[in-house]
């Protein structure tokens, strides 16, 4: 069912942002209430040649998906031929169509409101309508195809169809109100008031639309209007980890229920929530209030995107206004693959050395939190460890790549780029690979970042020409024909601003590149897995679904890779917490 949420999400994408700027009573942000922990929306309408460039592109992408989602079925069906019977439906309905076929056939409104939040945990997804009977039709030839119609209830006056998975005592709800579609996952007993929030038939006290959130939240972090979403931990994570919330129940019903099948230990036992649950949610909902999102571009070439992470003060002072020293930090990345990242050791170690001691000072009690006081209790020792030179010295790393092309033997694959490495003791990092590689012995660097040849049996290993270099405070090497010039430009130039944390950049060659690489490698393992075990007719069945598997996922791969010019990413720590924007750029 994974797979065919995420055919529909890449078939609808961009085609259902709208907007509630109008305060129309029956918008989906209408029914959301103020409070809920989660909600994503649309607050404005793409425009037509943005909307028929991305119609374009999901046809494009349309094929290898449906390819993808049939072989998934066929490796399914031994195990779980209903699950693969319900894949090669949805994937049915979307076998040689165009996306605007797809969305005429579902009755969606592509110029339509959508809202998805949460009542309670439990989600609820509102979309508008152009054809209430298409809609309608659709979901009625999904499930006559798939073989197991829902059932049809009415609660007042409004009808609606109901799924109930016994199991996961989850029950998934859809209906049509008024011009709306309405798709709901709630847990298997859900009361009737949540029932009739969910179908709309009672509305909020006061919603999301009411409270301009989603507007406010756009405009405070520069968020274009097409899709704007919003998490509130200090609500989530208490209701998953306090017990109160119903599909929390429903969830944790099932994990003790596939406990006791286990242990023989009584379910009811191990549904107990002790009060500590709830004190330590919000304990850690504090550290990270809030997330959101939003994009800041998107047109036809470019999907341009905002994540905010708020983050609690400490964390924030720790790293807003720290400058690292380590080159092209502070440079938009250039080559075909690109990444600079900060890494100053001294003040990491400091950071999680503390939150590790507050941990140990302050366990938690939760039974599902008990695993974080192992885990810190590592991170603790660890930070110990790494004061140890040259670790404790470290900035950054740098990384750019001109070219990579595999050995087809396996041995030394051939690529051309640079590395630098930012430390506070650039000598003693050199002096240390030289007691480690007796092969860098007579290499002498001066601290002025010009670039040095290797000694010749290190470019006799390589097969390729090969410099370094040391400035202040980094050491860098270089490998390729006129990577000397890059590596000089490289080492001058500057360190990261205030808070700068990691830029990557990699264009959709290279990213194609690396794809056929993985792949060429994937089909030698299963080569030799499939050696391994010649007589055995199962495994050999098992081995070559698992190879169409493969295959379909890196044809899906491929076919956006395709398309892409450049990626790119950029990782800050502002006042408020940590800023990360993506870039990708189409051809």
């Amino acid at each position: 069912m994974r797979r065919s949420k995420r055919v529909l999400a890449l078939a609808f994408s961009g085609l259902l942002l709208a907007a509630c700027s109008h305060k129309d009573k029956d918008a989906p942000l209408a029914f959301a209430p103020a409070d809920t922990p989660y909600v994503m929306a649309n607050l404005d309408v793409l425009d037509d040649s943005t909307r028929q460039a991305i119609l374009a592109q999901v046809d494009a992408e349309m094929p290898a998906q449906v390819a993808q989602m049939k072989t998934q079925a066929d490796q399914l069906a031994d195990k779980d031929p209903d699950m693969a019977k319900y894949l090669r439906t949805v994937a049915g309905e979307f076998d040689g169509k165009t996306a605007e076929q797809v969305i005429q056939d579902t009755g969606l409104n592509p110029k339509g409101y959508m809202a998805l939040y949460g009542l309670g945990l439990s989600p609820v997804l509102r979309m508008e309508l152009a054809d209430t009977k298409a809609f309608e039709s659709f979901v009625a030839k999904l499930q006559n195809d798939y073989g197991k119609k829902f059932d049809v209830l009415t609660l007042d006056t409004q009808s609606y169809q109901r799924y109930v998975a016994p199991t996961s005592h989850m029950q998934f709800i859809i209906a049509v109100v008024g011009k709306q579609a309405v798709l709901a996952l709630l847990p298997q007993d859900a009361a009737q008031p949540l029932l009739r929030q969910a179908l709309g038939l009672d509305r909020p006290a006061k919603s999301v639309q009411d409270t301009d959130r989603l507007t406010d939240l756009a405009k405070s972090k520069g968020y274009a209007k097409w899709a704007v979403g919003e998490v509130d931990l200090t609500r989530l994570l208490p209701l998953f980890i306090g017990g109160q919330d119903p599909l929390a129940q429903a969830l944790q019903k099932m994990r003790a229920e596939n406990e006791s099948a286990k242990t023989g230990e009584p379910v009811a036992n191990i549904m107990q929530v002790p009060p500590s649950c709830q004190s330590e949610a919000e304990r850690m909902a504090a550290r990270m209030p809030k997330l959101s999102m939003g994009y800041t571009t998107l047109d036809e070439k470019h999907r341009d995107m905002r994540f905010d992470v708020a983050l609690a003060n400490d964390i924030v002072s720790a790293f807003s206004g720290l400058k690292v020293e380590l080159p092209g930090l502070g440079t938009d990345p250039a080559a075909p693959f690109e990444l600079a990242l900060a890494l100053p050791m001294q003040q990491l170690r400091t950071f999680w050395s503390a939150q590790a001691e507050a941990v140990a000072n302050k366990p938690f009690a939760c039974p599902m939190l008990d695993n974080l006081n192992e885990t810190f209790s590592s991170l603790g020792d660890s930070m110990q460890k790494a004061a140890v030179p040259p670790i404790g010295d470290l900035l950054g790393l740098h990384i750019a790549l001109d070219s990579y092309t595999a050995n087809p033997n396996g041995g030394m694959p051939k690529f051309s780029g640079r590395l630098v490495i930012g430390t506070n003791n650039p000598a003693g990092l050199l002096a240390m690979a030289q007691v480690t590689s007796p092969l860098l012995n007579g290499l002498k660097l001066t601290g002025d970042g010009k670039p040095v040849a290797l000694p010749a049996q290190v470019t006799n290993a390589l097969s390729e020409s090969g410099w370094a270099a040391m400035g202040a405070k980094s050491v860098g090497i270089a490998v390729g024909t006129d990577e000397d010039s890059k590596l000089a430009d490289v080492m001058k130039q500057s360190g990261g601003d205030a808070g700068e944390l990691l830029r990557v950049h990699l264009d959709g060659d290279m990213y194609a590149n690396w794809i056929n690489l993985l792949e060429q490698r994937a089909e030698n393992a299963a080569a030799m897995t499939a050696t391994m075990n010649p007589d055995d007719a199962n495994a050999q069945n098992s081995e070559k679904a698992a190879v169409a598997s493969a295959k379909a996922q890196f044809e899906t791969m491929k076919s956006e890779a395709a398309r892409i010019k450049a990626i790119g990413m950029r990782v800050q720590m502002q006042d408020q917490g940590m800023v990360i924007t993506t870039h990708t750029e189409m051809k």
